[in-house]
């Protein structure tokens, strides 16, 4: 292997052709495979600090682990429950109020909201037709999902106690030094970057619940906190909930709230600014523009899911580059030792 390294180390261009091809292949056919691991030891990562608080205080790190994925299962069940209700309610709500909203437009724009409501109505029509027609196929998929997620308990569990010694000893095996330096830096930076959004997105959405109750605001605090998780989703942010939301308040002629939203979602937007280069940029080192980039290939070239591939696989490459370099720099200083 170091021949090999000596041989292509000059030639970057074809270093970062093989890296990409090896990246490729392993998010296109390993990834999935691996996933329950991979997700094992970067939940272990972001919560090992904490683990280790309880281990202090006599809970072994294993049940540790399961009362946190527990806690993490509770919240964000609950928030899928509450988005279906609201979803689930809300749209003949809103459907009725459009009607009345549909009154004060001008009548160029009559056109263009009947056919956005039909389109509405069509679509929420089909997505109910589809949930109550395929009950056996969700039933498989749901049965498929809950293997998945016992997989994972079981690799968290079992990795849990001993996860520390056993990188720190695995590291110290030089056969072995750079592959796992690499996966130990992009679980740390994946780690980071969750870590990282959360915290903005806890903020905006608090933020964004306070405000809203202020202004009078029907569900200001449910509408608050989804703006503040829509934030935190590529090509989303808080946008998809504010702006309709100050159009919806110009429309029954409460123009002082509608300007609270539309100052709410341009304060969003600078926390998000002000935070983001802060939280990611310093303590991983790589623009967000980059990121950007790699979320469009992602999307390009896995479709849905490159929104996580696409980062992802950047981070590898990212990575491994860097320990690239040190790893040659190395072997070449002993050589000449």
């Amino acid at each position: 292997m170091e021949e090999f390294f000596q041989k292509i180390r000059h030639n970057s261009a074809v270093i970062l052709l093989l890296l990409t091809g090896a990246v490729f292949l392993f998010l296109k056919f390993l990834a999935p495979l691996l996933s329950p691991i991979i997700l094992a030891m970067l939940f272990l990562t972001i919560f090992g600090p904490l683990l280790q608080k309880l281990q202090k205080r006599g809970i072994y790190r294993q049940v540790g682990a399961v009362l946190l994925l527990i806690f993490a299962t509770s919240i964000l069940a609950g928030v899928l429950v509450l988005l279906a209700r609201w979803a689930w309610k809300g749209l003949p709500e809103l459907m009725t109020q459009a009607e009345g909203w549909k009154q004060k437009l001008p009548g160029w724009a009559y056109g263009w909201v009947d056919q956005s409501l039909s389109e509405l109505q069509k679509n929420a029509l089909g997505i109910e037709r589809e949930v109550l027609s395929g009950a056996v196929k969700y039933a498989g998929r749901f049965a498929a999902l809950g293997g998945y997620l016992i997989t994972f308990l079981i690799t968290v569990t079992l990795l849990a106690k001993d996860y520390d010694e056993l990188m720190n000893r695995l590291l110290e095996r030089e056969d072995c030094h750079l592959l796992l330096t690499v996966i130990c830096g992009v679980i740390r930076y994946v780690a980071t970057y969750i870590k990282a959004q959360g915290m903005i997105m806890t903020v905006i959405a608090c933020l964004s619940a306070v405000v809203l109750t202020i202004l009078g605001i029907s569900q200001g605090i449910f509408l608050g906190v989804l703006a503040g998780v829509l934030d935190a989703l590529p090509f989303v942010g808080t946008g998809v909930v504010l702006v309709p939301l100050a159009l919806v308040q110009c429309l029954e002629g409460k123009l002082g709230v509608a300007a609270g939203c539309l100052i709410l979602y341009v304060i969003c937007i600078f926390l998000r600014e002000l935070l983001e280069p802060r939280l990611i940029g310093k303590h991983i080192g790589v623009r967000p523009v980059l990121v950007l980039i790699s979320l469009y290939v992602g999307i390009k070239l896995f479709g849905v899911t490159g929104i996580i591939k696409g980062p992802l696989g950047f981070m590898i490459m990212w990575v491994t580059w860097q320990n690239l370099e040190k790893y040659v720099e190395m072997t070449k200083n002993k050589q000449n030792i």
